[in-house]
């Protein structure tokens, strides 16, 4: 079984949530903030040289993450929009394939997310 782990920043509330809806250009529609793109599009690189979409079905993605106070941490669940949306645009895999899992938690001076996505079996 092959596994992947990335360490990516946690920079805030806006990971919670990706879509807003909003007017642009006379018209309503979902927008991506740009902060949440940036931390998607440094995701993905990251990602990428890992080809998951070669793996085995389903993956199973594992969420940790160290904060730096109790109140600065998130639901990891609420990540998990944000990232699977980030592996299902790199792969191709529609995120019915994944499974996701709610890590640890921890409180450190540098707020860190850790990303580990397993191979199915």
């Amino acid at each position: 079984m092959r596994t992947v782990t990335i360490k990516m920043p946690y920079v805030g509330a806006c990971l919670s949530v990706n879509h807003y809806l909003g007017r642009r250009k006379n018209s309503y529609g979902f927008y991506v903030k740009s902060e949440t793109r940036a931390w998607m599009d440094e995701f993905g690189w990251k990602l990428k040289s890992s080809h998951i979409e070669d793996w085995k079905l389903p993956l199973t993605v594992l969420c940790s993450g160290s904060f730096k106070d109790k109140r600065s941490i998130p639901d990891l669940s609420n990540l998990s929009k944000v990232v699977l949306d980030e592996i299902e645009e790199i792969t191709g895999i529609n995120d019915q394939h994944y499974r996701w899992r709610d890590g640890s938690i921890s409180i450190s001076d540098e707020p860190t997310l850790t990303i580990t996505i397993t191979e199915g079996k």
